[in-house]
């Protein structure tokens, strides 16, 4: 690819109409701004908001709605939207319909778990969800074989009402709006989803998904002047990509920091911290769920951000720890439309305890940032899920030893693909790869790693 040619293309005027329905001359000025800046990086895909004129409006007062309401339950206790919610999932979606009536408890209903959702996604899609607009998009991370999530541009819009609620208990409110770049994600592996976009609801703010990898520059000096030139309020990433953020000679620093998908450690926290002279909030999120909680000192955990979100900790057999006991998180309700959850098994393990602003998970123990040393450089373990997606491996386990050579251990199911997984794994590596076959039981961390520096901060 010319990275030259691809910077400097022209954008689709047709194709961006598409992608942004309400978009003015603000907005159009704002998105070249981000495209054709001179030290911009190669952005390798093109995205949108795809919100109708009334969806910007019912965003707006969605946000509002969203920061005011409290998480009205207390750990042990059902709220009460959950019964109804339990009979229109019943009533509406289909591997539910097919069970009969709704259970009168909560706890009668069966759990699932994402190997539900990887077998057949669309039989927990309702049927009243309009076909037209519904979008999907594939998962990736430390945990879980990658999944096709059903979603909306109105549910794609809803993050940033939960986003601003986590950012509100810093005291901050965003206040990004015309002309000015609202939010920065950042990535950082070999390939990236990369784009510009603009929020209607905030005045055609600037949004930018950009990849710190410095295969995606013309020139890696460029990161940091393309970042000084945008001036993000908010910049969100994952610890990987914040410990290539921290490297770079920044001259401007961003309100807040926001760390998704993976769990921070305390130690690049206080790095970050320290850097940027503003608060990096450690938000507990998945791509079924959307933002779960918010790392809060004083709470002693992650308080929970979703109103219509009841969480429960479960033990091996499904049944209902007692409050303060760990378990696996499972949840309820959630603000996708096209996928609501009925105790959904998340993966993740912790507890739940009261707080003063309602529910807080603590002890959470799931997803951890791991970047593995390859051909001299560290990679991420993204960049691993990319090079075995060809392959139909639902549980395995890529593990980096001391000395920095690999193990690909798989599921006996797996054996057939043991030779080309392996092969396409040393392409990444740049050495020969072992096979094992993975003795495990239940969850397993896809990837690990013993080497010095893995599990950065």
């Amino acid at each position: 690819m010319n990275a030259h040619a691809t910077h400097a293309a022209a954008p689709d005027d047709a194709l961006d109409a598409e992608r942004f329905p309400t978009l003015t001359g603000h907005g159009r000025r704002m998105l070249d701004f981000l495209r054709n800046h001179p030290h911009a990086p190669v952005y390798r895909n093109r995205s949108g908001n795809r919100l109708l004129a009334h969806e910007v409006e019912a965003q707006r007062a969605y946000e509002d709605q969203i920061l005011a309401a409290p998480v009205g339950w207390t750990p042990g206790t059902v709220p009460d939207w959950v019964a109804p919610f339990v009979a229109h999932v019943f009533a509406t979606v289909p591997h539910y319909r097919a069970l009969g009536s709704p259970p009168r408890r909560l706890t009668d209903v069966a759990p699932v778990g994402r190997a539900d959702f990887a077998a057949d996604v669309a039989q927990f899609v309702p049927d009243d969800v309009p076909l037209e607009r519904m979008m999907h998009f594939r998962t990736t991370g430390t945990t879980g074989h990658p999944l096709l999530i059903p979603s909306h541009p109105v549910v794609a819009a809803r993050y940033a009402a939960y986003h601003k609620r986590a950012l509100a208990r810093a005291g901050i409110a965003p206040a990004a709006g015309r002309g000015r770049v609202g939010v920065v994600l950042l990535g950082c592996q070999r390939r990236c989803f990369t784009y510009v976009s603009v929020s209607p609801a905030m005045g055609e703010a600037g949004l930018a998904k950009i990849n710190l990898h410095p295969d995606d520059w013309r020139d890696p000096g460029d990161r940091a002047r393309y970042l000084d030139a945008l001036a993000p309020e908010i910049v969100a990433g994952d610890p990987i990509s914040f410990a290539e953020y921290l490297t770079l000679p920044l001259t401007t620093a961003p309100r807040a920091l926001l760390s998704v998908s993976m769990q921070l450690l305390p130690g690049l926290r206080a790095r970050l911290e320290a850097r940027f002279g503003c608060p990096v909030l450690d938000i507990y999120s998945l791509n079924e769920v959307g933002p779960v909680g918010v790392f809060d000192p004083a709470a002693g955990g992650h308080v929970l951000l979703q109103p219509r979100l009841y969480v429960e900790i479960l033990d091996a057999a499904g049944r209902p720890c007692t409050p303060g006991q760990a378990g696996e998180i499972a949840v309820t309700g959630g603000f996708n439309f096209c996928l609501p959850l009925l105790r959904y098994r998340t993966g993740d393990f912790g507890a739940l305890a009261s707080g003063p602003d309602g529910p807080v998970l603590t002890g959470l123990s799931g997803r951890r940032p791991v970047r593995y040393r390859a051909r001299g450089a560290w990679i991420n373990n993204i960049d691993v899920t990319h090079a075995l997606l060809p392959f139909p491996l639902s549980h395995f386990n890529v593990h980096q030893r001391a000395d920095a050579s690999v193990v690909l251990r798989l599921a006996a199911g797996a054996l057939p693909w043991a030779g080309d997984a392996g092969t396409a794994l040393a392409r990444v590596f740049g050495t020969r790869v072992d096979v094992e076959t993975l003795e495990a039981d239940g969850k397993t961390l896809q990837y690990t790693s013993d080497m010095e520096g893995a599990h950065d901060g």
